[in-house]
């Protein structure tokens, strides 16, 4: 294993808020999983002791200021320079152990994204509310912009350089992880999903995470993201719900004058004619944000191109492909029985560019 990945660099990246319980055993438990990775532990404002017991594990620290996931990340996607990206929250509930085979994936594959789908029986561990809101969320971005992925919020993956370097990070908070998955399915990157084990937090850590309250950012960054990415989709529904609203007000109007040849409901008239002229523009304004869209679509990718590919390492393909799926995931997903070995876990989806 120590030698596995020789030569290639690789970065853990851990962004934290107040894990001290949690840290040291993510910090030890990666850099036994890739003893040739460089793990790096942002701070953002902890009130604990969470950069010093990280520092004294072995991590490289690192701090940001501005509170939020967002940030910490955009921070350390900016500061750190590597191969092999693998992001991981720092509350210990991901598995270290499956980071070689993501990884590997990612390098076999030659992929820019894996994403680490997650798998428990655990209720305490996987709430019902988080599970419940993720499929919502991943379930409407599916239907948006592309079913590649089925554990959209996942907080474990594995990014290329050129992902790293060509994602122009806007989120703040949780909602980042919406985010990174509509730049890959926007740019039509090669990603897949991995099933990795998921497990409760250590005695004494906190989640940080709201159902409601970071539901509904994440809700509102769906909301952003489509009229960035898909603006004459958002700007012509706009614009038919108004056409529609103009000509229900219009109706009685009409009816009236063609029995009496009066419009004695002027406000109503003129009421009509101004939110179908706002409908007018609306469709028109999504007309021109779709061009100026392709426009800077074109520009990412060639943001993304501009960043030269690693030369990947020659590596031996599995000699079976039974657990490798074509788009959509099966009708019956197999459960593993986690016991501490090396999990067999089932890779899903590939999105080809």
């Amino acid at each position: 294993m120590a030698d596995e990945f020789q030569g290639l660099s690789i970065a853990v990246l851990i962004p934290c808020y107040n894990e001290e319980v949690a840290i040291p055993r993510v910090v030890r438990d990666f850099r036994r999983a890739l003893p040739t990775a460089r793990v790096y532990v942002y701070d953002n404002a902890s009130t604990d002791r969470t950069a010093e017991v990280a520092a004294a594990e072995g991590a490289i620290v690192g701090f940001e200021p501005f509170p939020g996931k967002g940030n910490v990340m955009r921070r350390m996607f900016s500061d750190i320079e590597a191969d092999v990206y693998v992001l991981v929250d720092g509350d210990d509930t991901y598995d270290a152990d499956a980071a070689p085979r993501l990884v590997r994936a990612l390098l076999d594959r030659q992929l820019d994204m894996v994403n680490g789908a997650r798998v428990t029986d655990i209720k305490e561990a996987y709430r019902f509310g988080h599970r419940f809101g993720n499929q919502l969320l991943t379930g409407l971005v599916q239907h948006i912009f592309g079913k590649q992925f089925n554990d959209m919020l996942s907080g474990y993956r594995v990014f290329s350089r050129r992902f790293v370097k060509s994602f122009p990070a806007i989120s703040s908070g949780f909602e980042i992880e919406t985010e990174l998955t509509v730049h890959a399915l926007e740019l039509r990157m090669k990603t897949a999903e991995v099933a990795t084990r998921y497990k409760d937090r250590p005695e004494g850590s906190a989640s940080k995470l709201n159902t409601i309250r970071d539901g509904i950012r994440i809700l509102r960054m769906i909301g952003v993201l489509v009229k960035e990415e898909r603006p004459l989709a958002f700007f012509s529904t706009v614009a038919a719900l108004l056409a529609l609203l103009s000509v229900a007000l219009s109706i009685p109007i009409v009816i009236e004058f063609m029995h009496t040849g009066l419009v004695p409901r002027l406000p109503t008239a003129v009421l009509s004619v101004g939110i179908m002229l706002v409908a007018v523009l609306s469709m028109a304004c999504g007309l021109v944000l779709d061009t100026v869209t392709h426009s800077r679509r074109e520009l990412k990718r060639l943001a993304y191109l501009d960043i030269r590919a690693p030369q990947w390492p020659t590596v031996a393909m599995p000699a079976a492909n039974a657990d490798v799926y074509p788009l959509g995931r099966p009708a019956a997903q197999p459960q593993p029985a986690w016991s501490g070995a090396e999990s067999t876990a089932p890779v899903f989806p590939v999105a080809a560019s």
